[in-house]
């Protein structure tokens, strides 16, 4: 089994700790991305993972394609060229204080890139998963065609095609979103979304669902899958049903809907004491991926994935350094955080 993954590496620079940015003279600098974080999960669960991207032909474009080296994820197809090194300052919310991201990365390598410059051909021999996001289309409306030509070819060489929305209300208008992922939206098999996302990207309300409060209705989540299910013909929609008590202390949840069955499956709910949220998503793409590749039935996989998610969400930096041992140890000991020695 090899998966495929597409999108933007970045580089990440966090205010120390729980500091507000630049109150202290550093940044602490890693490498990230959405969907580069899921190659890095996959790897280390033992899955055969590619990162496809452009990056800027630099010591430091160099570096970030080293940091996914280290943990064996196929970094073979990525092109360099022209263009800067897509950068996002980070400042750790605590408490009633959020957190905060800003973006720089208008004219980065990768939303310079074109059709041409990726031969989906090759990088999808031997391959049988590509996933994607779609904070790609909202990049640059040229890698939004450069999207469009992966999914396609994807299609045609009968991969499974995996998307997570991903809306970033910095990076486009829910106006621009709809009409770049609704037509991308047909060659996606599992689709992996939160309430804000198919509001946004596709159009689809949650009605009563409000994650400020916690007030979350399973049954506006099912009849949104089902939507998504209905248009698209999605085969699994996977939503994560995140409750926001503060940004120290967040009650996480999902739910997967078969297509199959029409049945939707819930996992167990995890209060977290959150260390770092940002990746929480990836990790559950990646851990959903992973369990739908390994046979795993519908049930078995929510668990797992909302599992990896969760421990991610304990960890610093973007990339999950979660094991499956790991992942499986807390579905066991339903999560009592005793030391193991």
């Amino acid at each position: 089994m090899k998966v495929v993954t597409f999108g933007e590496l970045l580089l990440r620079l966090a205010a120390p700790g729980y500091t507000k940015l630049f109150q202290k003279d550093s940044l602490e600098a890693t490498f990230c991305g959405g969907e580069a974080n899921v190659a890095v999960s996959l790897s280390i669960f033992g899955i055969d993972s590619m990162f496809v991207t452009k990056l800027p032909n630099s010591d430091i474009g160099h570096a970030a394609a080293h940091s996914l080296d280290y943990f064996k994820v196929d970094t073979s197809e990525i092109s360099y060229g022209e263009g800067r090194m897509g950068l996002y300052y980070l400042e750790k919310g605590a408490a009633q204080r959020p957190s905060r991201v800003i973006y720089d990365r208008v004219g980065s390598a990768i939303s310079l890139a074109s059709k041409e410059e990726f031969d989906w051909d090759g990088i999808f021999e031997s391959s049988n998963w590509f996933h994607w996001t779609g904070i790609n289309p909202a990049l640059s409306d040229n890698l939004a065609d450069v999207c469009l030509d992966a999914c396609k070819k994807a299609k045609e060489k009968g991969l499974i095609v995996s998307c997570d929305l991903n809306y970033r209300s910095k990076l486009w208008t829910p106006e621009k979103a709809q009409r770049y992922m609704k037509p991308l939206m047909k060659y996606v098999d599992v689709c992996i979304c939160n309430e804000e996302d198919s509001e946004k990207a596709l159009g689809i309300e949650s009605y009563q669902s409000n994650v400020d409060c916690g007030c979350l209705s399973e049954t506006d989540y099912i009849n949104n899958a089902k939507m998504i299910h209905s248009i698209y013909g999605c085969k699994y929609v996977a939503t994560t049903l995140r409750k926001s008590y503060s940004a120290s202390l967040n009650g996480w949840r999902a739910m997967l809907y078969d297509s199959n069955t029409s049945q939707s499956y819930f996992s167990k709910e995890y209060d977290i004491q959150i260390v770092d949220r940002v990746g929480g998503g990836d990790s559950f793409a990646a851990g959903l991926i992973y369990a739908l590749v390994s046979g795993f039935n519908c049930q078995e996989t929510i668990e797992f994935a909302t599992a990896a998610s969760c421990l991610k969400q304990t960890i610093e930096g973007d990339y999950n350094r979660t094991t499956i041992e790991d992942v499986n140890k807390l579905l066991e000991s339903g999560g009592n955080g005793r030391v193991q020695r």
